[in-house]
């Protein structure tokens, strides 16, 4: 009995960290989102025309900001790395632009 009760209060403990990591965060939440839809939406000749064309305009504008937030807080950059590395690591590799 103490253990089915430990184990309920740690689940429910380890959901409410969880919760509260993905509400520290929530527009680094969206636009790591974005980016991994983008990855998972993305066909490997997509993804390797914009690998050849740097943005340009708003949306340059906008990565240059995010950069930005990430350099500046070591916290979301590491969050957001780990939100995302997976997702774009695998799609590389299936379309054979990393070995």
């Amino acid at each position: 009995m103490i253990r089915r009760s430990s184990l309920f209060a740690l689940a429910f403990v380890l959901l409410q960290v969880g919760l509260a990591r993905a509400q520290q965060y929530p527009i680094m939440d969206k636009i790591a989102q974005k980016v991994i839809e983008k990855y998972q939406t993305s066909s490997c000749q997509q993804l390797a025309m914009q690998k050849s064309q740097p943005p340009t305009g708003k949306k340059a504008q906008i990565e240059q900001r995010v950069v930005e937030m990430l350099h500046n807080d070591p916290q979301m950059r590491t969050e957001f790395l780990n939100r995302v590395a997976a997702p774009i690591a695998n799609k590389l590799f299936e379309c054979g632009m990393i070995p």
